[in-house]
C-alpha cells in the first residue's frame, strides 16, 4: 500500500539533486521516477503526487557508475527504451531479448531478468555517462527478477531490481525519455521527508504535529492567517522557539525546498498556499496521513472515542512518564505539566518509542491509523451518526497491531472481543469499585490499589480507567501508576479552574457537543457550593455541527441545568471560510424555553462579563464552554477579572 507521506521524500531527494550537472528542466506536472537506494524503494511522482511505489534491490557492492564494478549508478538518468510490452510475468530475458522461457517461481541459483525491461541513459557527463562510466554501456536496467524474497535488500549486481507484478504496472506507468533519479540519502534531516509546511500552523494539531516534528530533528514551516494579522504572539513565539519557520500566508513558505504541504480538513483550497502547492507541483497531504506515517513509525497508543480523547491521552501520557517511560505525546488538547516547562502544551518528544495520539473520528482521519494499542471509549452522536462512526471504528480496530481496550458501554461490545475491557460492572476486565466522587475529583480502587484523581466528574474517572488500562497493557504496573495519576495536572480548558473571586469558582471547559456538555454540567454541580448555581456560557464551534445536533443539545442543557441555573449563549463561532452561516445560536434559545431553561443570548462580550459580575453570588460556578475559539480563555479570565475580590 502507498503511504501518500511519501511524496515528500521523494521531492525532497528531487529538489536535494537539481543543481547536479545534467539534472533535468521539471515543471510542476512532470512525471519523474526517484530510485531510494536508502530505503531500497522505488517511486513515481506525477504532478505531485505519489502515484506508484515498489520495494527494490539495488547493487550489493553498492553505489557508484564505474566499468564492472557491479555498482548501481547515480544521478540523473531517462528512461532509454522499454522492452518486453505484453510479455507474461516472468518472461526471460537475455540481452535484452526474450528468450521464450517463462519463469513460474522455481528456486534457480542463476539471477534472471525478467518480464520487462526499462533501459537507463546516464545524464551526467563524465559521472554516469562517458568512457568508463556510461550507464547505458553498462547495460544498467529496471527489470523483474526470480529474487523476489530479497527485495529490499541490496543484493543485485548493478540494476534495479523489482517483483515481476510491480515492474509490469510501472511499465505501463512510464515512457521512453521520462526522467529518473537515483538518490542517496538525506542528510540533517531526522525523519527524511525534507522540510514540510504547514497550512493553519496555529491549529491545535497542526501545531502538535509541527512541533513533534522539530523536536525530533525534522524540518518543520508554517504559515496562519491568525499569524498574519499579528494575532497568538505566545503561539507563534512557541513555534518558532522549536526551530518552526514561519511565513506569511500567501504561498511563500511553498518555494524553494519545501517537500510538501500539510492541510487539515479545515484548510479549504481558496487558501493562498493550496493554490501556490498546485501552481509549483507540491505535494499536498492532509494532517492524518503525516500522524499515520508517524503512528507506523513508533509503538503507538491511539486514543479515538466521541469524547474524552485529549484527556486520556493526557493521563495516559503522564502515566508512562511517571513511570519512568519516557514517551511522546501528539494531541489536541494542551497539558498543564507541559505548559509549565514553557511549552505550547500539545506535543513531547520522548527518547523511547512510545507515542501517545489522538485518533480522530470527526473528520473519518481514525481509519488510517494501524497503532500498537488502540483504545476505544465511547460511541456517541457527535459530528456524525453513531452508524457511521461504528463503521470506522471496525476498520481501525481491525488495524492493531498487539492489542485494545475498549469500554463496557453496551453499543462498544462487538469491538471488546480479545480487548482489555474497562468501566464499573462486572463484565469489565479493569474494574473501579469504592468510588469516591467529590468536586475536587474522586477515590477509587483497582484489584485492591487505590487511586487518587485530582480531576472532578465520573466522566474522567472513566477516561482515568482507560489511561490504566493502556498503561498496563504496555507492562506498567498498576502500583507504578498510583503516583503519576495522583499528580495529574490536568489539560488546558477540560473543567480547568482558572480561579475564585467573592466565592465565585471559573472554569474555562473545551464542552462542544451534547455529551461533553453534560458531563461538564454535571462535574459544576459537584463543585459548587450549598445553594450555589452554576451559571454557563456557552458557544456553539460550527454552523454545522450546531445544526446536525440542535436537538441533542437542547436535550442535554435540559436534563442537566438544575431550575435555578442560568444559560447564555455566545453566536455561532465562525473562523471564516465558505461554511453555511444557516442557523443561529438564538433558534436553541427558543426551543430552550419550551423546557423552562433560563437561557439568553450576549448581543457583546463585554454584556456577558458585566452581567455576570452583576448576577454571580457566592457559591456560583460560572462554567464558560466552546470549543475552536482560542479567545473564550481571555473570556474566562475576563469574567473572573470582572468578579472584585481580593480571594483569587
Amino acid at each position: 500500500m502507498i503511504d501518500p507521506v511519501h511524496a515528500a521524500r521523494y521531492r525532497a531527494l528531487i529538489l536535494a539533486n537539481q543543481a547536479r550537472q545534467g539534472a533535468p528542466a521539471l515543471d510542476p506536472s512532470s512525471e519523474v521516477l526517484v530510485v531510494d537506494t536508502a530505503r531500497q524503494h522505488l517511486g513515481l511522482l506525477l504532478g505531485g503526487r505519489l502515484v506508484f511505489e515498489a520495494v527494490i534491490s539495488t547493487a550489493k557492492n553498492g553505489l557508484g557508475c564505474e566499468q564492472d564494478s557491479y555498482r548501481t549508478p547515480t544521478g540523473w538518468h531517462r528512461i532509454h527504451a522499454s522492452i518486453g510490452a505484453g510479455a507474461e510475468l516472468g518472461s526471460v530475458f537475455r540481452s535484452r531479448m526474450a528468450t521464450g522461457q517463462i519463469w513460474r517461481g522455481e528456486v534457480l541459483d542463476e539471477d534472471l531478468i525478467l518480464t520487462r525491461v526499462l533501459t537507463l541513459d546516464g545524464l551526467e557527463e563524465g559521472w554516469n555517462r562517458g568512457a568508463g562510466r556510461d550507464s547505458r554501456a553498462r547495460f544498467i536496467y529496471l527489470h523483474g527478477t526470480n529474487q523476489e524474497g530479497q527485495l529490499g535488500t541490496p543484493v543485485s549486481h548493478g540494476c534495479v531490481r523489482l517483483a515481476n507484478a510491480a515492474v509490469a504496472e510501472l511499465f505501463d506507468l512510464v515512457a521512453e525519455g521520462d526522467p529518473l533519479l537515483i538518490a542517496e540519502g538525506l542528510e540533517g534531516d531526522a525523519f527524511g521527508l525534507g522540510r514540510l509546511h504547514f497550512a493553519g500552523v496555529a491549529g491545535s494539531g497542526m501545531s502538535a504535529l509541527a512541533q513533534f516534528l522539530a523536536m525530533k530533528g525534522g524540518r518543520a514551516s508554517g504559515s496562519d492567517r491568525s499569524f498574519d494579522r499579528g494575532q497568538r504572539p505566545e503561539a507563534r513565539g512557541h513555534l518558532e522557539a522549536l526551530g518552526v519557520m514561519i511565513t506569511p500566508q500567501d504561498g511563500s513558505g511553498l518555494e524553494g525546498d519545501c517537500a510538501a504541504l500539510i492541510v487539515s480538513t479545515a484548510v479549504e483550497e481558496e487558501v493562498p498556499d493550496v493554490a501556490a502547492a498546485q501552481r509549483l507541483g507540491v505535494p499536498v497531504l492532509h494532517r492524518s496521513e503525516l500522524l499515520a506515517h508517524l503512528v507506523a513509525r513508533y509503538r503507538t497508543v491511539a486514543v479515538t472515542g466521541t469524547s474524552g480523547k485529549s484527556t486520556t491521552v493526557a493521563m495516559t501520557f503522564e502515566i508512562l512518564r511517571g513511570a519512568g517511560r519516557d514517551p511522546s505525546i501528539i494531541t489536541g488538547g494542551e497539558l498543564v505539566a507541559l505548559q509549565r516547562k514553557g511549552r505550547w502544551g500539545n506535543a513531547w518528544a520522548g527518547a523511547s518509542d512510545l507515542l501517545v495520539i489522538e485518533a480522530d473520528e470527526s473528520d473519518g482521519s481514525v481509519v488510517r491509523y494501524h497503532p500498537a494499542l488502540g483504545v476505544i471509549l465511547n460511541l456517541q452522536r457527535d459530528h456524525k451518526e453513531m452508524a457511521a462512526v461504528a463503521e470506522m471504528f471496525r476498520t481501525f480496530r481491525s488495524q492493531l497491531r498487539e492489542g485494545a481496550v475498549v469500554g463496557e458501554a453496551e453499543n462498544l461490545c462487538e469491538f471488546a472481543g480479545d480487548a482489555s475491557v474497562f468501566g464499573f460492572g462486572e463484565g469489565a476486565d479493569l474494574r473501579a469499585e469504592n468510588l469516591a466522587l467529590d468536586g475536587e475529583g474522586s477515590r477509587f480502587t483497582l484489584r485492591d490499589v487505590a487511586f487518587r484523581l485530582p480531576v472532578p466528574g465520573r466522566h474522567n474517572l472513566e477516561n482515568a480507567l482507560a489511561a490504566i488500562s493502556a498503561c498496563e497493557a504496555l507492562g506498567v504496573s498498576l502500583a507504578d501508576m498510583v503516583g503519576p495519576l495522583a499528580t495529574f495536572q490536568g489539560v488546558a480548558r477540560r473543567f480547568q479552574v482558572l480561579g475564585n473571586a467573592r466565592g465565585i469558582t471559573v472554569v474555562d471547559d473545551f464542552g462542544h457537543n451534547p455529551a461533553k456538555v453534560a458531563a461538564s454540567i454535571q462535574a459544576a454541580h459537584l463543585r459548587v457550593r450549598e445553594g450555589g448555581r452554576v451559571l454557563a456560557v456557552f458557544q456553539p464551534h460550527g454552523f454545522g455541527p450546531l445544526k446536525f445536533l440542535r436537538a441533542d443539545f437542547v436535550a442535554a442543557f435540559a436534563a442537566e441545568l438544575a431550575p435555578a441555573d442560568r444559560l447564555w449563549f455566545l453566536e455561532v463561532f465562525y473562523a471564516g471560510g465558505t461554511a453555511a452561516r444557516d442557523i443561529s445560536s438564538a433558534d436553541l434559545i427558543g426551543d430552550l424555553r419550551a423546557h423552562r431553561v433560563v437561557a439568553e443570548l450576549a448581543p457583546t462580550r463585554e454584556w456577558l462579563v458585566a452581567r455576570l459580575a452583576a448576577e454571580a453570588k457566592p457559591g456560583d460556578l460560572i462554567l464558560v464552554m466552546g470549543a475552536r475559539d482560542p479567545s473564550l480563555t481571555d473570556l474566562a479570565k475576563a469574567i473572573l477579572a470582572a468578579l472584585p475580590s481580593t480571594d483569587r
